[in-house]
């Protein structure tokens, strides 16, 4: 397997777990009101957040880091506290919370159930696209610098998006098939690598920071 196969693979697997497609979906049900779960329906939800996450995720790899650059922010602190936010996020995912506080708030879910249509906001953001990815694909786009590097990554972004998509699309299924005690024991699993990732990002921060 040469490298940019295994870059593929960590990243689409990285970013996976970040957004955290299971419990996008979960949380997508617990928000649609009982009249609005038929098919077609969860099927637009699923389109529309999708492709909210997918524009969202390019705008920021295309541009995330300028905005940092003029503020004279280094890269290496990015990707430092991106690493604190993914560690919040993992402690609340391994705690059993299928919605990590640090991805949106309370009052932002209640007026999710005020709207009728949930599928960009707050779903696709920032339910699915929170800070924690933000930080994750600007460290990503820093590491690459050849065009065929960012080019996987953008296809890495591709295979996660579509995953979200099926997770969302099929969420009801997902939901009777795992049941709330496995719904739960995923994300405690997924929390783990999480958490890793979290580790990862934190120490070579502060190591770029310290050099």
């Amino acid at each position: 397997m040469n490298d940019l196969a295994r870059q593929v693979i960590y990243n689409t697997i990285s970013l996976i777990t970040i957004i955290d497609p299971i419990a996008g979906a979960a949380t997508m049900l617990s928000l649609l009101p009982a009249a609005a779960t038929d098919r077609k329906e969860t099927a637009r939800i699923a389109w529309r957040a999708s492709v909210t996450v997918l524009i969202a995720s390019v705008i920021t790899v295309l541009f995330g880091d300028v905005i940092f650059e003029v503020f004279g922010i280094s890269l290496k602190s990015v990707e430092a506290i991106g690493g604190v936010v993914l560690l919040l996020v993992s402690i609340d995912m391994i705690q059993g919370k299928m919605e990590p506080s640090t991805r949106h708030s309370q009052a932002e879910t209640d007026e999710a159930l005020a709207k009728e249509d949930i599928s960009i906001i707050p779903l696709g953001i920032p339910m699915l696209f929170g800070p924690g990815l933000i930080a994750t694909l600007i460290v990503f786009k820093s590491r690459y610098a050849s065009m065929e590097q960012r080019g996987m990554l953008f296809l890495s972004i591709l295979i996660a998006v579509a995953t979200v998509y099926l997770a969302l699309r099929f969420a009801e299924y997902i939901y009777k098939l795992l049941g709330v005690t496995g719904l739960r024991i995923t994300n405690r699993l997924v929390g783990l690598i999480v958490g890793a990732i979290a580790i990862q990002f934190i120490v070579a921060g502060i190591k770029g920071l310290w050099m």
